[in-house]
This record gives C-alpha cells, structure tokens and sequence, in this order.
C-alpha cells in the first residue's frame, strides 16, 4: 500500500511538472484547442525556404516575413535552400479563423482555408518564437528556434474584441496601430472605435464641418482637472501637449481624424483581419455635436439634464436629416457589418416637455418617452439596414423596445435579466459587463483573473439562444485615461485574459498565469507600458510583536524591488528592498518593482505597528457561527448601518450573504467569536463589492469601504489562541456583489476560514 501511494505521488508530481513544462516551452495566449508536444526544434536562419502553395496567402506570407526579417536580416523566400516554411490550402478546416500548425524538426507546416486562419496561425508562430523578434533595433542573428508540435486550433466565439473612446481623451492613429497590432498579438478580431460623446467628435465629417472644427475642442473640463492633479505625483495622467491649442484667448484640448487617416487606418486594420466597429452615439451624448449645430436639441441647445446631457430632439425631422447624413459617410467609409449608435444613457426630461415630441407620440400612439427612444431607434435601424448594414446598442435601449434584427451590448451588470430578455427577444449579444470588463476600473489583485472567468453566456439562457451570445469585449472608457501609457497600464494583462476567455474551450487559470509571465517580457520588447504582476508576501496594513521581516516574492527575476522609508515613492535610483528586511519599529515602507528598461509597477505602502497578541475573550460561546443583521438600503458607508433598524436578522455559518438577500442594494452586519486555534500573527484578505470594513478583538483589521468593484485588501491583527470578538460590515451599491474572506498565518498562502472557527 506505500508502494502504490509512493506510484500516486510520483506520477503526480511528474504530471505537475509537465504542466510547467508545457507552460514554458509553449507560452501561448489564448491556449489552443489541441496542442501536442513534439520533441525537437525548428531552426530557422536567413536561407530557410518560405514556400506559398496558394496564393491566396501571399499577404500573409509577407507578414511572416515583417516578424522574421529584423532577426535574420533577409526576407525568406522560395529559393532558400534550408528547411521550408509551407504555408497551404487545407478545405477540412472549416472555420474561417481555424488552423493547423505542425512543427517539426525538418519543416513548419500551416494550414487553413482562408487568409484569415492563416493570419492566426502566425500570430501562434510569433509567440512560440524567441520575445528578441519583437525588438525591431536589435541586430540579426544568425538562427532563431521554434519548438516541435502539432497544434490545431480555433476559436470558441466569433465576436473577440477591444473598445476605445477616443472622445473623452483623444489617441492618435499611430496609437491606434499600436493597439490594433496587440490585438492580433492575442487572436482578437474587432476593434470598437467610440468616435463622439459629450466631451468631442473625433471624424471628420465632410457635410458638418462644424463637428470638428468646433465640436472637437473644448476648453479643460472636469475630467482634465482630475487627471491634471493626478500628473503631479504619475506623469501617465498629463495632458499631451499635441492636443492642447489656443484659440481665440482660450486653451483648448481636442483632435480628430480626417476621414483620410481613418481610411488607412482601416486598410491597415483589415490586412490584420481586424474589423473596426465605428460608434456614432445618439440620440444622448451628442452635446459635441449640438454645441456645434444647436438646432438639433429640442431647447435649441446643448445643456445637462437631471442625470445625463441634453439629446438631440427625436420629434423634429431636420435630426434626421442630420444623423442620416453623418451615418452615410460613416458607412461609406466603414466597410464593417455593424454600426453601432450606443442608445445608452439619455437623458429623456426635454422630451417630455417638448411640443413637437408630444405631438409625435400622440400621432404614433407612443405611450412614454421610452417607447420614444425606441421610435427613434427604429428608424435609424431601417435606414442603417437600407445600406446594408446591421445596428447594434447598448442594452439600455431594451426598455422601449427594440426590433429582433438589433444586436445588443449588456455592459449593465446591475439589470441582471437584461440578457436573458434581449435573448427572448431574439437579439444577437456581446457581453461587456462593467463588473468584469470595463477596463478603465482601476485594476486590482484579483482583476485579471475576474477576467478569466467571466461567464460568456450567462445563467437563465436556454441551449438554442446561446447562439445569440457573439461573444465578448471589453471597454477602455478614457475620462481618466488621458494618455497611451495609462491606456496600455487599463488595458494590459487584463487584455490577455479577455483573449483566452473569447478563443479556448478548456481554460486553465493556473496554467494561463504561468504563460503570462513570459508574455510579460513581450510586453516589455513591444514598448508596452503594461501594469506590472502583483506582488505578494505582506498586508498592506501589517503588524508584528517583537519583530518581523519581510519577504516579497518577485513575479519575474528580471525584475528590481526598490524601496523608501521617509514617505517618498521610490524610484529607480532607490535603494534595493533585500529579502528578509527587519522591521523592529512601527514604520511605512514604499516598495515598488521595476524592468530593466526602468518601467515602474504599483507602489504598495506598507505600514507596520507593533502589537501585543490580543487576549482572548472570556465567554461561553453557545452556538456556532454568526449573527448577520440585514438592511434593505442603500448605503455609501458601513458607517451608515449604525443609524438604521435591522429589516430582518440571520445566522450563517461563516462569511457568506444569506440566499434569501435579493434587494438590489442592502447592508449586512456580521457579529460574534473567531476561535484561533494556536497564537500568531493571522493575516485577514477581505475581498468586497462594494464595501467592508473588519474588526477583530476589537481591532481594525482591513478597511475596504466605500462603494466600488471587487477590491482585495488585507491586514494583520496579533491574536493569542482562543476566542476573539469579531466584527464585519458590508454594503452592496447595486450591480451584484462579491464578498470573500480568507487568512494566512505566518506567510502560507490565503485559505478559507473553517466555520468550526465562526460562534456566537
């Protein structure tokens, strides 16, 4: 019986450490279909033979040779005399993203029946080869390696894809290639372009001059003074100076593109096989516009309503003369198969009171100014579709109603059937929650892999609409995203998760999270001012007794841990954090680590007080777990809980809401004992959405407050063995919630607390 267990452990750790292995020697993202190992090595040097059997790939072919060149210093071509590349027709693939690759020590052969799966079967190439091919100055080489394999892949949704607003912040095409470049990196095919909004329009338009010349600058707002005292301490929030002008006594902020530079951009996005989705938002959200062509409000001007900014007026026929014009010379020069209008967030009170809308919806028999909305949407919808394309919305715009043949975007995490009721109405859907994938949330510990395992198609859905799920995208929103290096920290690596997500069947989190760290030092050859991996080992708020030392665990041995102690954030010449620093006094560490190229990751502060182990509670504990209070409010603090009458009062066995919670917006008290069961120093993880606070022998342990996304904070508390009083309070704004707690001791890794600790 030993023998067999020592068999078990043994083939266990071997097949662990196949895993790793297999992480390391092919590092892709997203992770194929079918992936086999073969041993062997590919060489590649300036004479290997490129050979195109069908020419409906020389595109493609040409591409390969862009990667390859800079490395070997010479196209290949079909007259190398060493080892082929073939690149070949092969009709049993389906798909049209699908490919095979086989690699072995004599050829590398691809496979697929479109230029599009080829394409993609280079981008697997690019990343199985050396991360030196991404450094475009550095010198050739004489040879670069692939490693032996047979992959045949393709993707799980045909709707993979990345926004950006270009109207809160403005991006320039170059910037725009970049990031069309980084989503053929991770096999994404749809680049959704957000061209206009309250804050500017971004395309020219050759019929309304005024849209740019006007509505494309504005004087600094709101969203400029916050980023502009965020520049002081992280120049990643300034203003570029290329888009600030002054006119007429005034500095003004703006820019846009002629429809020249969105051609080519386009041609360039095409020959990548990206699609770009261009987004005119209407009816809300056009103060640009109506600050420029005032006519087309129903007060004659742009102004903010109750909540939102004043719309274009759906009750006057000169809007759509307007907003038809505009959308014909949108879609002559976007060949994409969706025009997207956003429909999201109107502000509907000048409707109500306008005479020209009041007359329509008696004329139409429309009942309210959502059915309005919807009035309008129905016509933009049928001369979109006389052009031969489709429409498509956020999901804001069910409320009135919307016609099957719309496709939707769900981004309202809060209106949790909202998916479910566009599925019944037979809309097609791309899933964009804010939850999860609104990318200009700031990123925190757990946010790549809340990414990662996001469901696409949601609970509630029946197996024959799952086929209206498209897929999924994430969101770059830029009020606060103000230059490329802030907009590359949102969007990477929280991107590469997206990607896995959208294309691989069988996801592996563990797995992925080995890959990532190589794809780390990609990101770094490509310029990308990507946010650095978390670093683990402390609490942000910590304690010790007699002493303690710190040990943090660098994700990548590239990296340089730097440190300052008198409140300052460290930079590149700071002094090196060594492992097991001794902390024998209360005190605030900055640490922060940093590439060799000198790209700084988060600055975590770590503060340290000393405490004495907390004498346990002399009671008779006699019930287990906790007593939970529950308010059916909405609350921005914990705090706020205190002033209110208990709705109704639960015990749960550990720290969990209760199942029969179903207000939108709620608070929660948790009372009663946390038995220890040997003295230490316990590190608590408190992860909340929206907020918690917790107190442990009536201590303040994490304070994770206030009304936000899920967030991770942590704090340590001296405990003797035994039992403590223990308090935690929680609050959820609305949208669904996230509530996780787990402990450490001594450095092991977070677990989940056992009820037996939990009594009252």
């Amino acid at each position: 019986m030993i023998r067999f267990y020592f068999l078990l452990l043994t083939a266990f750790v071997t097949t662990l450490v196949k895993a790793q292995e297999l992480s390391q020697r092919y590092p892709l993202i997203p992770y194929p279909t079918s992936l086999t190992p073969v041993p062997g090595e590919f060489i590649l040097t300036s004479q290997t033979a490129l050979v195109v059997k069908d020419n409906r790939f020389r595109s493609e072919a040409e591409q390969l040779n862009q990667l390859l060149q800079p490395s070997l210093g010479k196209p290949l071509t079909a007259k190398g005399t060493g080892s082929p590349i073939v690149m070949q027709y092969d009709p049993a693939i389906s798909l049209a993203e699908g490919y095979g690759l086989t690699i072995t020590t004599r050829q590398v052969t691809l496979r697929a029946s479109t230029p599009t799966g080829m394409f993609r079967a280079i981008q697997t190439i690019r990343q199985l080869l050396p991360v030196s091919v991404e450094h475009k100055g550095s010198k050739p080489v004489p040879t670069l390696t692939l490693p032996a394999v047979r992959i045949q892949d393709q993707p799980s949704y045909g709707w993979r894809g990345m926004h950006l607003d270009v109207s809160r912040h403005f991006f320039s095409i170059e910037y725009l290639q970049k990031f069309i470049d980084r989503l053929t990196l991770y096999k994404f095919n749809t680049f959704h372009l957000h061209l206009t909004d309250d804050q500017g329009w971004r395309m020219e338009i050759k019929a309304y001059p005024k849209l740019t010349s006007e509505g494309a600058w504005r004087t600094f707002n709101n969203q400029d003074s916050v980023v502009l005292k965020r520049a002081v301490t992280n120049p990643d929030f300034d203003l570029p100076k290329a888009y600030i002008r002054q006119q007429n006594g005034q500095t003004q902020y703006g820019g846009f593109y002629t429809q020249a530079q969105l051609r080519a951009l386009i041609a360039y996005a095409s020959a990548r096989h990206v699609e770009i989705i261009p987004e005119i938002d209407m009816p809300g959200h056009l103060s640009a516009a109506i600050k420029a062509y005032p006519f087309l409000s129903c007060t004659g001007q742009p102004g903010m309503g109750k909540t939102f900014s004043v719309p274009i007026c759906p009750c006057n026929e000169p809007t759509y003369t307007f907003m038809e014009t505009v959308l014909s010379e949108v879609i002559a020069l976007f060949p994409s198969q969706y025009v997207h209008i956003g429909a999201d967030e109107v502000e509907k009170s000048t409707w109500a009171e306008s005479a020209a809308c009041k007359e329509l919806m008696q004329r139409e028999g429309i009942k309210n100014v959502e059915e309005l909305q919807s009035y309008f949407v129905h016509r933009i919808e049928k001369f979109v579709q006389s052009k031969g394309k489709k429409l498509m919305v956020w999901d804001d715009a069910l409320e009135g109603g919307l016609k099957p043949s719309t496709a939707v975007m769900y981004w309202r995490s809060w209106v949790k059937n909202a998916p479910q009721k566009a599925a019944q109405n037979g809309n097609d859907v791309v899933m964009t929650p804010v939850s999860n994938l609104y990318f200009d949330t700031p990123p925190g510990i757990r946010s790549v892999e809340n990414v990662y395992n996001m469901a696409v198609v949601p609970e509630g859905i029946t197996a024959g609409q799952t086929k209206q799920f498209l897929g999924a995208q994430a969101n770059i929103w830029t009020e606060y995203i103000s230059t490329e290096n802030r907009a590359d920290y949102m969007a990477m690596p929280r991107m590469t998760a997206l990607s896995e997500l959208v294309w691989t069947a069988n996801k592996d989190f563990p797995s992925y999270q080995k890959r990532l760290l190589q794809h780390f030092l990609r990101m770094e050859q490509l310029g990308i001012h990507y946010r650095l991996p978390d670093l683990s080992g402390f609490a942000e708020e910590n304690v010790f007794v007699d002493k303690a030392e710190l040990h943090i665990k660098k994700p990548l041995d590239s990296y340089t841990l730097r440190y300052t102690v008198d409140g300052s954030q460290p930079g590149p010449s700071s002094p090196e954090l060594p492992d097991g620093y001794a902390i024998t006094k209360p005190q605030t560490i900055n640490v922060a680590a940093f590439t060799p190229s000198g790209l700084r990751g988060d600055v975590y502060s770590l503060r340290y007080q000393q405490q004495a182990y907390a004498t346990p509670a002399a009671v008779a504990i006699s019930q287990a777990g906790l007593r939970c209070s529950y308010f059916k409010k909405y609350f921005k603090e914990t705090k706020l809980m205190k002033l209110q009458q208990a709705d109704s009062t639960y015990t749960v066995s550990n720290l969990v809401v209760p199942k029969s919670v179903n207000a939108p917006s709620f608070g929660i008290q948790f009372r009663g004992y946390l038995t220890v069961p040997e003295t230490g120093v316990y590190t608590f993880f408190y992860t909340c959405d929206d907020g918690g606070i917790l107190r442990i022998a009536d201590r303040m342990v994490v304070d994770n407050d206030g009304n936000h996304s899920p967030i991770e904070k942590s704090g340590q508390v001296a405990l003797q063995k035994g039992a403590h009083p223990f308090e935690a309070d929680f609050i959820e704004g609305g949208g669904g919630f996230t509530l996780k707690l787990k402990y450490s001791l001594n450095g092991s890794e977070p677990i989940d607390i056992p009820d037996s600790w939990f009594g009252h």
